[in-house]
């Protein structure tokens, strides 16, 4: 059975910090490119950042370029977010992805991904 468990969102003041960790198990999600995407309220899914199986590759969207910082653990399977200047427009729930396989890249398309979590909630107060 195919899983990715999200954690660590929260509430956090406007400037604030956190870091979101997505655990794989199911497959060999050490060989899948991976990323977060986020979904507000009334608004769609949007891409948050990407990187590839190996980590050597990342993308972020330009909202979040600067602050925010994808990466993986030793093992491969487990993807984090470290989300830093956290600021009113970006709460959200936060979904962690994953790529049927190992493609090699930074997929910013949502269309390319063939798995995902339940979602972890970040709440940024003013």
């Amino acid at each position: 059975q195919v899983q990715l468990v999200e954690s660590g969102g929260g509430l956090v003041q406007v400037g604030g910090s956190l870091r979101l960790s997505c655990a794989a198990s199911g497959r060999t999600f050490s060989s899948s490119d991976m990323g977060w995407f986020r979904q507000a309220p009334g608004k769609e899914r949007e891409f948050v950042a990407a990187i590839s199986w190996s980590g050597g590759s990342t993308d972020y969207a330009d909202s979040v370029k600067g602050r925010f910082t994808i990466s993986r653990g030793n093992a491969r399977n487990t993807v984090y977010l470290q989300m830093n200047s956290l600021k009113p427009e970006d709460p959200a729930v936060y979904y962690c992805e994953a790529r049927s396989g190992r493609f090699g890249s930074a997929q910013a398309r949502a269309s390319a991904y063939a798995f995902w979590g339940q979602g972890t909630q970040v709440t940024v107060s003013s």
